[in-house]
């Protein structure tokens, strides 16, 4: 474990973090903007996230672990309701949840909901408010938004405002959810950014890919599982600063319930394919700082999120 320096202002502290919240609340914004890295997807689609991604935010007073779950929903399948065993699991194990409310919608129903279930399931987890997006309103209309999010949390609660996308107060957050921490040594070396493993972020990067500019009915629907990962000897090798370059080779396959969805994912004459295959292969070479070539390949596997066999294939 690498050392760590303590900040003046007392011990070092680490601990664990959920961002909860109705979804598209900028929850996954939220994770990547404090860890300065892409590591939980985003998209416009409500439950896009399906797997705890760990991200983790080294500073010199604190580290902290980011649990970024699936939204909490009332569920209508058997893979809705394993989602929300996730996120109950979840709530009891961390130290601080942070409810994230947007700047540019009012508080409504399930929001009381989800503080309603936070107060059931983790009575004794701190719980804090974070306003989003407060770049899409006027400073008043942030102040208005502060007042009813502390009113919906009660007293004792801490309420920041931020807008991840510009950067704005993140700094801030990241101090208040530390004190919330308890006194402790980091748990992961300097430099590691998640814990997940990376085939699991790539299904997701593709996933996120696939999913932009499509129909409502497909993000429930497409699940991707990487096949496999292999070394690709090019012929002739390119020479990058005096050695040989990486190059892997990445199988996945891209899994909906329909054969029209299937028609949507590929789209005409594999045209929409071809882009989900271009997006998504930027995304991962960032990610893995090496080259790859992306293999995709999309099958029907008939109502998967209702049966349990296919739901254990696919990883849920």
């Amino acid at each position: 474990m690498a050392e760590r320096s303590e900040s003046s202002g007392g011990e070092f502290r680490s601990g664990f973090v959920c961002f909860v919240g109705r979804p598209n609340t900028g929850k996954s914004t939220l994770t990547n903007a404090l860890v300065g890295a892409k590591i939980a997807i985003t998209s416009s689609r409500p439950q896009t996230t399906r797997h705890t991604i760990r991200g983790i935010v080294h500073r010199d007073h604190a580290q902290l672990i980011l649990v970024d779950t699936p939204g909490l929903h009332r569920p209508r399948t058997l893979l809705g309701q394993r989602l929300n065993d996730l996120v109950r699991d979840t709530y009891s194990e961390v130290d601080v949840i942070a409810l994230c409310i947007p700047a540019d919608e009012k508080i409504g129903p399930g929001d009381r909901w989800i503080v309603q279930q936070i107060r059931q399931m983790a009575p004794r987890t701190t719980l804090l408010g974070v306003v989003t997006k407060i770049d899409k309103v006027s400073r008043d209309e942030v102040a208005v938004q502060l007042l009813a999010v502390s009113e919906l949390l009660g007293p004792d609660s801490d309420v920041v405002p931020v807008s991840a996308v510009r950067g704005e107060q993140v700094e801030v957050l990241v101090d208040v959810i530390a004190s919330k921490m308890p006194e402790g040594p980091a748990f992961y070396p300097d430099g590691e950014l998640t814990d997940e493993p990376e085939e699991t972020l790539m299904a997701e990067l593709i996933r996120e890919a696939a999913l932009e500019g499509v129909r409502d009915e497909l993000p429930h629907s497409l699940a991707v599982v990487i096949e496999e990962v292999l070394p690709r000897e090019e012929d002739p090798p390119r020479e990058t600063s005096s050695r040989k370059e990486e190059l892997l080779d990445v199988h996945a396959l891209l899994y909906v319930e329909r054969p029209s969805q299937k028609a949507i994912v590929i789209g005409k004459g594999g045209a929409r394919l071809k882009e989900v295959g271009t997006a998504a292969r930027k995304q991962i070479e960032h990610i893995l700082g090496v080259r790859i070539y992306l293999h995709l390949h999309v099958k029907v596997a008939k109502d998967w999120q209702r049966d349990p066999k296919q739901l254990g294939r696919l990883g849920f």
